[in-house]
């Protein structure tokens, strides 16, 4: 009696090892294809990448072109709208302007021009 009160025992045992197990290996086949899934798109996301930094470095690829040219045209439309909304006329804007593009080129000619070895922004060197 005692021997077959073990063997239902193991039965039952062995019976809820498999059906554990079986459960786990469905659940880890399903997070191994998202895996895989999610290693798939990084790899083609890193392949992409590499080719247009290649094309770049080529000169292959002209968008870097584009966006500096929206980026010089925003530069010029917002210049022109600041021209347009100062509270100075014209002439004034002109002439500050004027002064201040003066000043900025004899700063820099005499910074340039007295010998000096510009900074190299390291300390010490």
């Amino acid at each position: 009696m005692r021997l077959r009160k073990e063997n239902i025992l193991w039965n039952v045992l062995l019976g809820t090892g498999v059906y554990l197990l079986d459960s786990v290996r469905g659940r880890l086949t399903d997070v191994m294809d998202d895996f895989s899934g999610v290693a798939r798109d990084t790899y083609g996301e890193a392949s992409r990448r590499v080719s247009r930094a290649s094309d770049v470095i080529r000169g292959e690829d002209h968008r870097g072109m584009s966006t500096a040219a929206a980026l010089l045209i925003g530069v010029g439309v917002g210049v022109g709208v600041g021209m347009l909304l100062a509270p100075a006329s014209g002439e004034e804007t002109r002439s500050n302007l004027s002064n201040k593009v003066h000043e900025f080129s004899d700063r820099m000619r005499d910074k340039f021009s007295s010998g000096e070895e510009p900074s190299t922004g390291t300390y010490g060197a």
